[in-house]
């Protein structure tokens, strides 16, 4: 990668759905270290931080080996704060810290436990030759698609999308789609600071498997990443 980048690793700690998650055992590690271990194998990352708000998080994160170079302000810890001002905090410190510009930004969930070093260079190396705005991880979405949903309006059943549902419709009649999977967020410097957003005009896909890219929202996803971290680790 020519460019610069710096990793941001966002772990706050007041987590609604599963109570601190970050730090919660998945496969006998805390969340946290599976992402910690991508970025230590990242190549094309210059130099990567944790942002929290939490002392044990911390802890934990400096014991495998991060970098947490702050306490994050207590407004950027609270629901409403979005991962763009999370993001652009960590950069302005860094960057006054080293008296020097970064030319990317990549933002790194915990939440992500399944995602490799391989997949953070890749979607960076991408951004990087491209000339793209930014790049965002996908996975194709096998099941069900959109097409099919249903929606109940005044009792009734109703097509969610109408103009893409028939009966009989066949899963290859429909045009594939995607969703985001929370791994990997690449953006530029420039489109971060000044259009606030991961989400630049020209926008690349870095699409990966299923079995990488689990995003642990509900502990029916922690238990579905545990299977597939103890399948990795047997093979």
């Amino acid at each position: 990668m020519k460019g610069s980048c710096l990793g941001v690793i966002p772990a706050r700690g007041g987590s609604k759905g599963i109570p601190r998650k970050n730090i919660r055992l998945l496969a006998g590690r805390p969340l946290i270290f599976y992402t910690i271990a991508a970025a230590k194998g990242s190549r094309c990352l210059t130099r990567w931080i944790v942002s929290t708000d939490d002392r044990e998080i911390a802890e934990v994160a400096r014991s495998f080996g991060a970098e947490v170079p702050f306490q994050r302000p207590e407004a950027l810890a609270r629901d409403e704060a979005t991962a763009v001002e999370v993001a652009a905090h960590a950069l302005a410190f860094v960057e006054a810290e080293e008296k020097r510009q970064y030319d990317f930004l990549a933002l790194l969930e915990p939440t992500s436990p399944l995602r490799r070093a391989e997949d953070v260079d890749a979607a960076l190396t991408m951004l990087d030759d491209s000339g793209a705005d930014s790049v965002v991880g996908l996975c194709r979405l096998e099941a069900p698609h959109p097409a099919k949903l249903k929606v109940v309006e005044e009792g009734i059943v109703r097509p969610y999308l109408p103009h893409l549902w028939r009966e009989g419709l066949l899963r290859q009649q429909l045009p594939p789609v995607y969703y985001l999977n929370g791994a990997v967020y690449g953006v530029r410097r420039k489109v971060l600071l000044e259009e606030k957003t991961f989400w630049g005009k020209n926008t690349l896909p870095y699409v990966m498997p299923a079995e990488r890219s689990v995003n642990i929202d509900t502990w029916i996803d922690f238990k579905l990443a545990e299977c597939f971290i103890n399948e990795r680790e047997e093979r």
